[in-house]
């Protein structure tokens, strides 16, 4: 049973991601949204991704890891060895590692992660409230 739930958690994010993705990539072709609206994105993706590819973590380690791993990603802007910057030129390198260094973009990535946070909370009591309260004990979950 336990199995089948993980299983459905990782599809659920994984379509959370894809939802995610879309909206982020809309944003950028549509005049008028502030480009903040994408980074924050960017790190409701990679909370929803780390929390797809790591199911069985408490959910306050993940937001720590998700918030650690967009700040590494906007510090290694600072580094500019021609490698990454070549990498960076593609639209793919350009998306995922970003170009510049922004104070402003620690912001949104933390506001990013916390909205994560709270509709993957919300989620979790939700579905919580829906099981058997057999289910509900289990440790760790999910």
């Amino acid at each position: 049973m336990r199995s089948s739930i993980l299983k459905n958690s990782r599809i659920r994010y994984f379509i959370l991601i894809l939802i995610v993705i879309f909206l982020g990539i809309t944003s950028r072709k549509i005049e008028g949204v502030p480009t903040y609206f994408g980074d924050t994105l960017y790190a409701v993706m990679i909370y929803f991704g780390m929390r797809m590819l790591f199911v069985n973590i408490n959910i306050k380690k993940i937001t720590i890891f998700a918030l650690l791993f967009c700040f590494a990603i906007e510090f290694l802007q600072l580094y500019d060895a021609e490698w990454i910057l070549e990498i960076r030129r593609s639209d793919l390198g350009h998306y995922a590692l970003g170009q510049g260094f922004l104070w402003s973009d620690l912001a949104y990535y933390t506001l990013g992660i916390i909205i994560a946070f709270w509709m993957d909370f919300k989620l979790i009591t939700k579905l919580l409230h829906l099981l058997p309260s057999s289910i509900n004990n289990v440790n760790n979950f999910p």
